[in-house]
């Protein structure tokens, strides 16, 4: 398997979450984004995170912590650019900091299916989830364009650069959480499953 490098993509408004940082949310005494940064770990050469703000608090994780390239949090294609271009290798995967229960061998399984094509990405048999991804360096360039003519919607440029959907069926494993009751839900439902 190639070298493959890890983005968590953390640098959203989550207006959703009342403001708060996402990736910093709590869930069982643990932010968000070190679930996703347990999981994906193993599974990469190397892992970044992807933030607008809090960055002190992301650089405690030991990992290197980038900003977006574009101004004014254009969403999560302005963190993936920003992946890609600061990445050393060809692929970089990417999972959002707000999934904490992302299957250990994703990157494995994305790469195995993604059938040649520069991009592939996740549905669990019920919806797309466009940003967990694995992307191409090759990319770099079209994406600046779409972003540069002001589109923003991911899935929209991943049909343009015609991304491998790979079905993996695990529902749960794609839970993402937009607001805090979401997360206590969660976390009630843990602690009774203990």
């Amino acid at each position: 398997m190639h070298d493959i490098e890890g983005v968590i993509l953390a640098g959203g408004r989550a207006s959703r979450m009342g403001g708060d940082d996402k990736g910093l949310v709590m869930l069982n005494g643990k932010p968000l984004y070190q679930y996703v940064l347990e999981t994906l770990k193993p599974q990469v050469k190397t892992l970044s995170i992807s933030a607008n703000r809090n960055l002190p608090i992301y650089q405690q994780s030991g990992l290197k912590v980038f900003t977006d390239t574009l101004r004014d949090y254009p969403g999560p294609l302005a963190g993936m650019l920003s992946g890609l271009q600061q990445s050393k290798h060809e692929w970089v995967m990417f999972a959002p900091c707000d999934v904490p229960f992302i299957p250990s061998d994703i990157v494995q399984y994305l790469w195995m299916q993604r059938d040649g094509h520069k991009a592939a990405y996740i549905h669990d048999g019920n919806r797309a989830h466009p940003t967990i991804a694995l992307l191409s360096r090759e990319l770099i360039s079209p994406l600046m364009k779409y972003l540069e003519q002001g589109e923003r919607k991911l899935m929209i440029f991943l049909e343009q650069c015609n991304a491998q959907q790979v079905i993996y069926l695990a529902q749960d494993c794609f839970i993402n959480f937009n607001t805090h009751e979401e997360c206590q839900r969660c976390e009630q439902k843990l602690k009774e499953q203990e």
